[in-house]
Order: C-alpha cells, then sequence, then structure tokens
C-alpha cells in the first residue's frame, strides 16, 4: 500500500500541500531585490495554518542561492548569542572572519585571532561580523519560528534594527501566533515592527482543497467538494481530513469521528485552554445563536455593544471568527461552534 501522503505532523512539509505562491513570490523578490523595499517579514496565524510549512519554503529558497546565508534560531535561546555562535561554527564564514579579524573567543566560540583584542560585547562582535558578510557579497536569511514577547526577542529585533540602520544585508522572518506578534509589534522600543509587513496564513481556497482531494483520493467532483467543506479551508484540517479519508479508502464520512477527535484533541483543547472566561463567553453566545448576527448573538448572553466589541477585535485578533462582514460574525475553524457548545454547556 502506498504511504499516506497527508501529515497529522505541526511544521513537517507533506506530501501533498496547497502551495502559498503569491506569498512566497512576495518575500522571495522584496528580499533579493537589489534595493529591497522590505527586509522583514512577520508571518502569522492559527497554530496549524501552515506558519513554519511557509517559512521553511521561504529558507529552502534561499539555502540553494550561492550568494545567501540561512540560519535557524529557537525563540527559547539566547538570540544574539545563538545567531554569533552559530555564523562563526560554519567553516567558510569562520575564516572570513579569521581573515576580518574579528576575534570572538570572549564568547567561547573557538574563533581566535592572534594579536587581535577579543571582541567583549555581542553587539559590536555581529555588527563586525555583518560588515565582513557584506564585503564577501553575500546576504543573511534569519529565520525564528514561533516568536513570543521575551527579553531576547527585544534585544535581538533592537539590534537588528541597528543593522538595517547601517545597510548591512540582514533579512529577518519570523512566525508567531496572532497574538504574539501582536504583542512584539506594541513595544513602545519597537516601533520599527509596528510597520514591519504581516503575511497572515489565510484560509485554503475550497476549491483548490476540493481539487486536491479529488486528484489524490480518487473522489468524483461532488464529493470532493463537500468533503473540502467540512475543512473551511483549514490547512491542518486539509491535512487530518484527508489523511483519516486514505485510512478510511477514500470513505470520507467514515472518517468524520476520527477527525473531529483530532482537531479537538490536538488544536482546539489548547486554543480553549489559554482562552479567559470572558473570551469562552463570547465563543458560547456566537456558538448558540441561532444567527451570525451581532445584535442576535448579544442577546444570549445579554451584552451591551460596548463591552462587546473588545472582545471580538481580540478573538478576530486570535483568528478564531471572521468578523469582516459588517454586523455579522462566523468562525473561521471547522467544527469549532459544536466543540465551543460540548465544553461550554
Amino acid at each position: 500500500m502506498t504511504d499516506n501522503p497527508y501529515t497529522l505532523l505541526f511544521g513537517q512539509e507533506p506530501n501533498q500541500m496547497i502551495s502559498r505562491t503569491a506569498e512566497l513570490e512576495k518575500v522571495t523578490k522584496d528580499f533579493e531585490s537589489s534595493t529591497p523595499s522590505q527586509m522583514i517579514y512577520m508571518i502569522t496565524g492559527l497554530r496549524g495554518s501552515g506558519k513554519t510549512v511557509f517559512m521553511t519554503k521561504v529558507e529552502d529558497y534561499f539555502t540553494n542561492k550561492k550568494d545567501w546565508i540561512t540560519v535557524e534560531l529557537s525563540s527559547e535561546s539566547d538570540l544574539l548569542t545563538s545567531l554569533v555562535s552559530k555564523l562563526s561554527s560554519e567553516n567558510t564564514l569562520a575564516n572570513l572572519f579569521k581573515k576580518a579579524k574579528i576575534n570572538l573567543s570572549f564568547f567561547g566560540f573557538g574563533l581566535e585571532v592572534s594579536d587581535v583584542a577579543p571582541i567583549t560585547n555581542i553587539e559590536m562582535a555581529l555588527t563586525k561580523m555583518m560588515e565582513s558578510i557584506k564585503k564577501s557579497n553575500k546576504k543573511l536569511l534569519v529565520t525564528i519560528d514561533e516568536v513570543v514577547n521575551t527579553k531576547s526577542m527585544r534585544e535581538f529585533a533592537s539590534v537588528y534594527q541597528i543593522l538595517i540602520r547601517h545597510k548591512l544585508p540582514i533579512f529577518l522572518l519570523m512566525t508567531g501566533l496572532y497574538e504574539n506578534i501582536n504583542g512584539l509589534q506594541n513595544e513602545k522600543n519597537l516601533t520599527f515592527l509596528y510597520r514591519a509587513p504581516r503575511i497572515d496564513m489565510k484560509g485554503l481556497s475550497i476549491r483548490d482543497v476540493s481539487s486536491n482531494y479529488s486528484k489524490v483520493l480518487k473522489l468524483s467532483t461532488s464529493e470532493s467538494i463537500r468533503m473540502a467543506g467540512f475543512t473551511n479551508g483549514y490547512p491542518f484540517a486539509f491535512q487530518v481530513l484527508g489523511h483519516f479519508t486514505w485510512e478510511h479508502n477514500g470513505d470520507y464520512m467514515n472518517s468524520m469521528t476520527d477527525y473531529k477527535n483530532y482537531l479537538y484533541d490536538y488544536v482546539y483543547d489548547k486554543i480553549w485552554s489559554e482562552a479567559s472566561e470572558k473570551d469562552k463567553l463570547i465563543l458560547y453566545a456566537i456558538a448558540k445563536s441561532n444567527s451570525d448576527k451581532i445584535v442576535d448573538i448579544r442577546r444570549v448572553i445579554d451584552i451591551d455593544t460596548n463591552s462587546f466589541n473588545p472582545y471580538k477585535k481580540r478573538l478576530k485578533n486570535k483568528g478564531l471568527i471572521d468578523g469582516d462582514t459588517y454586523g455579522r460574525i462566523t468562525f473561521i475553524l471547522p467544527l469549532f461552534k459544536e466543540y465551543v457548545l460540548e465544553n461550554y454547556e
């Protein structure tokens, strides 16, 4: 039997995926421009929306370019120290830095240059390394997955701002949940991040999802359209429903219990646990209402407009609801209405 082409793992590039060509071209063209209009992009979205996979595609693209260096950093690490360490441990770059007489022995990286005093400031070290990289006509892409508003992240962003102000070729791609990106962008000392462009990993086209299911699972057009509708275009749901339908030999209706339980266990339980009690109340009102009209939703819990609007905005920023149609709200995630009703009541 052929291996299942769909994955249940977060962040792993699946065999079957629907590409985001427009977004990929936007980032790569901006970064490759001789006079880039942007040197940073922030990729936002829900867990399972394809942020990490998209970042990996961008990273792979530049890894195959001879004039580019790519470095992946963990958001849990000391970002500045980690970046300097990774750059100095690459043999070609280490030789480049030695020729430039950059002595990093103070930091314990083993890059020592005789007759040259060691650099003791991590910002100065990174600046000199980037100047050396620029002279060699290379560019650096740094990627950070699932950023959070930590001291290390704020320090890194502050130094990054200085580097790009000095026209050094360092490009940055970060992914994060909506609330984490918002928290970072709203830092008073990092106003440049507030202006940084964001790419929201929104839902996939139902047409594209349907086309994939039809081709891979050998379904009729009507069946694939109906099956795609159960995903609401949510990328992780596309993978999960595809995976279990493959296991059930194309019978997507018999896959629905497995599909529902997997979404509940691996996505929705986490979302629910992180929601405040008032968030949960508002979500319950949306789920309980027989209408998607805001006026009807507010009646469910007897809440006025001024009290309701901040939570509406908060849930929209989290990517849980669609409020783009004036006066109406709908859930974005498939089966989330049912989940809310089960868990709140």
